[in-house]
């Protein structure tokens, strides 16, 4: 066993004792010695394998080796090479280690070298963080994400596959689509019983244990629960009423179908991007296309913008208004004040906001849908994060 290799293996039994469910998910990534290879300078993973540089694991510290096993173990059972779709892949890759970072820091586990934590982004996910960082970076984190390549290698020759060496290993390939979805079930599955064998020593707690709490429950996108919501409130039903008697005494299902109020207000303070209202009403369109839906837009900062209310007949096509300006604080009020004052009993009201402004004291009798951009709670109805 080489030195390096003897650091990488008592760091794993270290997090075993003390970090049980990091040590868990380390365990399942083979260790493979890369020398003097541009591709692995460091360490990095493809979701199979720990590669690791030897002259890079010596300059470590026991407490920083440790780091450097439960990071790249961490990216993998959080299936971040399954999850980045059609974001670029340096912004992604760095919003993955920002991510990951922090989480390992309150576990007690000391940064290496070159590994950020920025405060901010603690407690968020990649995702939540993407949209934060700069289009094209500038920094990059010491460790490589061999799962993939960017959008400037996709059309390059290929690296030559991965055989295994005494470590002259070659690059590994990146993941096709069918084995990046068996590596993410896999994993799932791993990071599960993980947990599991954590929990039952207590040894798992923290934003660490509230996240998985999230990931391991089943999730569905937002544009699913949202369709799901509104085709609830306008479901055609079957009557079985008897029919008038010039048509017989046969009584046969006849398909009644209402038409259904919706209210959508949008949230237009300086949080909210142009193109995150065009992807909200986008996706409000191709519902109401499945239902009866008269829509009255409201748009709001802290007060209620000119011209409202905007009205889309069942038969129109719902479309951003030309001129909804705001950009101001954010007040929630107004909205709920109109309703009332127009006597209005919706359907539902669907609010597109980030959830970060003053809300009503209590709820309407009407059902209230609040579709969340980040993290903020809200104090009633019913809550869909839009991440």
């Amino acid at each position: 066993m080489t030195p390096a290799e003897h650091r990488l293996t008592a760091a794993r039994t270290k997090l075993i004792l003390d970090h049980p469910f990091l040590g868990a998910l380390a365990l399942r990534l083979p260790l493979q010695a890369v020398v003097e290879q541009p591709w692995c300078t460091t360490t990095g993973t493809d979701a199979r394998t720990f590669y690791y540089n030897p002259a890079y694991i010596d300059q470590l510290s026991p407490a920083q080796t440790q780091f450097i096993v439960a990071h790249e173990a961490l990216h993998c059972g959080l299936s971040h090479f399954a999850r980045r779709h059609h974001r670029n892949k340096l912004r992604w890759d760095l919003a993955c280690d920002l991510a990951i970072n922090p989480l390992l820091q309150e576990e007690g586990l000391q940064p290496a070298p070159g590994y950020v934590v920025i405060e901010e982004y603690r407690g968020l996910t990649a995702e939540e963080i993407y949209p934060l960082l700069e289009e094209n970076p500038e920094s990059e984190q010491p460790d490589h994400h061999l799962y993939d390549r960017s959008e400037s290698e996709q059309g390059g020759t290929p690296p030559p596959e991965a055989e295994p060496s005494s470590g002259n290993t070659g690059q590994p390939q990146p993941l096709t689509p069918d084995e990046r979805e068996t590596l993410r079930i896999q994993w799932q599955q791993r990071m599960a019983g993980a947990a599991q064998q954590a929990m039952q020593a207590g040894r798992l707690h923290g934003t660490l244990a509230r996240l998985l709490d999230h990931l391991l429950q089943p999730q569905l996108p937002w544009r699913m629960l949202l369709a799901h919501y509104l085709n609830s409130s306008g479901r055609e039903a079957y009557s079985y009423m008897r029919p008038s008697r010039r048509h017989g005494d046969f009584i046969l299902p006849s398909l009644r179908s209402k038409e259904i109020d919706l209210v959508i207000a949008l949230d237009t303070s300086a949080s909210i991007k142009a193109a995150e209202y065009a992807e909200f009403v986008a996706e409000i369109d191709a519902i109401k296309g499945q239902l009866r839906a008269r829509i009255t837009l409201l748009a709001c900062d802290s007060q209620l913008a000119p011209n409202v209310p905007w009205i889309f007949e069942p038969w129109d096509h719902f479309a951003l208004p030309a001129g909804i300006s705001g950009q101001g604080g954010t007040c929630f009020t107004p909205v709920f004040d109109w309703i009332e004052r127009q006597d209005l009993r919706p359907q539902a009201l669907v609010y597109f906001t980030d959830g970060d402004g003053e809300f009503p004291a209590t709820p309407p009798a009407y059902p209230v849908l609040w579709l969340v951009k980040g993290r903020r709670p809200v104090p009633w109805g019913e809550r869909i994060p839009l991440n």
